[in-house]
């Protein structure tokens, strides 16, 4: 099939047709309407090719799923239930409109998935590759919104997942990609399947927000761990004021991630704290709310809890040793 080009289509027919198989329509004010005084939350992410994804071996339909599941996991961290999504591409020459229709076809399939009501769309010219800026918005509601408890120190750091498989899944794809470029060597990759789709396809299940309100068990402060674990628990330390202790051991990895390590020279630990694109929730819970929380969301991990602000932020190793946490973008 021959390539369909924009520049013989147009930017707004082209638009239009990306919105034919989807349950959304274009050119449209877009709003919804609150419900019991909730508050509108706003998420925002740029990715950028060459800097967050490699189109060599990332699927389109893939980058545009996972684009709408980081801001969605934003949203969750905050509690808020998806409403609006607003996407803008920006597109070179050397994207013909099927390759941009997969893209679409990745971020309708996530929206659907994840509820949100209306998607926004718009294509702007770019010299320098794809660019994927998408913006969510989301309504947290006002009688959840009341109900949060006060963190204290002792509460549970939970997590919702396995961490560092992503950062161990894009090095392997690097890793294959350099084999094929230098002698053509298929790619080996069902052996490390699962962390190659924790980075290529993050899951997130859109009922989470729904059955931490039906239970009662909300969370004090919740992140979205997007650049490794050690940023994300100074940024619920940050915003609760106070310290935060992880133990090594408590931490959740992927089956084979220390047979890895060891091919890659990783260390698991090293990846979880600092890798990033795990796309986990971290949530703080009353330590009172122990034994519910382990009955009712079994998915989680407690893997510290919150101390005294003169603790810090640390890593408890095995032998009870504290390690100071360290994070890119922190001067600390």
């Amino acid at each position: 099939m021959a390539e369909e080009k924009f520049s013989d289509i147009g930017r707004i027919e082209a638009i239009a047709r990306l919105y034919e198989q989807s349950p959304y329509k274009p050119f449209i004010a877009r709003g919804f309407e609150t419900t019991g005084k909730g508050i509108v939350r706003t998420e925002n992410r740029l990715f950028l090719e060459g800097i967050d994804f490699n189109l060599v071996y990332f699927p389109l339909k893939h980058l545009g799923y996972k684009s709408v599941i980081a801001v969605t996991g934003e949203l969750y961290a905050s509690l808020a239930h998806p409403r609006l999504l607003s996407v803008r591409l920006g597109l070179s020459a050397k994207l013909d409109f099927t390759q941009v229709r997969d893209l679409w076809t990745g971020i309708v399939a996530a929206a659907r998935e994840q509820g949100y009501k209306d998607v926004d769309l718009d294509l702007v010219p770019s010299r320098n590759g794809l660019a994927i800026g998408i913006c969510a918005t989301g309504e947290t509601a006002a009688t959840t919104q009341k109900r949060l408890p006060e963190a204290k120190s002792k509460d549970l750091l939970c997590l919702s997942g396995n961490v560092g498989g992503a950062f161990f899944g894009m090095k392997v794809l690097e890793r294959e990609m350099k084999s094929f470029d230098a002698d053509g060597t298929q790619p080996a990759l069902e052996k490390y399947r699962m962390m190659v789709g924790s980075y290529l396809k993050p899951e997130l299940s859109p009922a989470l927000v729904g059955q931490l309100e039906e239970s009662g068990l909300l969370p004090s402060c919740g992140v979205l761990v997007t650049r490794g674990l050690a940023d994300a628990v100074k940024r619920i330390a940050r915003t609760c004021g106070l310290g935060a202790k992880v133990y090594a051991d408590k931490i959740p990895f992927e089956g084979n991630s220390f047979e890895l390590g060891k091919e890659l020279d990783i260390d698991p630990i090293s990846a979880a704290m600092n890798g990033g694109e795990d796309y986990r929730l971290l949530f703080v819970l009353p330590i009172l709310k122990m034994e519910e929380f382990r009955r009712d969301f079994q998915t989680f991990d407690i893997i510290g809890h919150l101390a005294q602000p003169e603790a810090g932020t640390v890593l408890v190793a095995p032998d009870g040793l504290e390690y100071p946490l360290k994070a890119q973008g922190w001067n600390d």
